[in-house]
């Protein structure tokens, strides 16, 4: 399962819901989007430290962005910008999900409900 920024901002605020989530899988990955957005809302080197800290403590993989990525991101945007209001780090998320036929584990069913080939588990705090 690939799970979206949300689900680490669930976790890092202390909601157990999310962190049993997480535990339960057995494959983790996220999308090096989603890796950036950790980062940059990181305050301090500390915070940096204790993301990339739990990233690796619970064996997640990050996936990297991928020509295919791009271009399925770039489409999602032409079809879903105008309409939907997509954004492009979302539609980057989404495209690495489905490129990778992955599930995309995410409390932000609004953002990625209009792409009709992308699976998702929709976490409820």
């Amino acid at each position: 399962m690939i799970f979206d920024t949300d689900i680490f901002i669930w976790v890092q605020r202390g909601n157990t819901a999310a962190a049993h989530l997480i535990e339960g899988e057995e494959e983790r990955f996220l999308s090096v989007q989603s890796y950036m957005e950790l980062l940059q809302g990181a305050e301090n080197r500390k915070q940096h430290e204790q993301t990339k800290s739990f990233l690796k403590d619970f064996g997640f993989s990050t996936l990297p962005l991928s020509e295919n990525i791009g271009h399925r991101a770039a489409v999602y945007i032409e079809e879903y910008g105008l309409t939907h209001g997509l954004r492009a780090g979302d539609a980057i998320i989404a495209a690495t999900a489905t490129e990778h036929g992955l599930i995309l584990c995410t409390g932000n069913a609004k953002h990625f409900n209009p792409i009709r080939e992308l699976n998702t588990r929709i976490f409820k705090p």
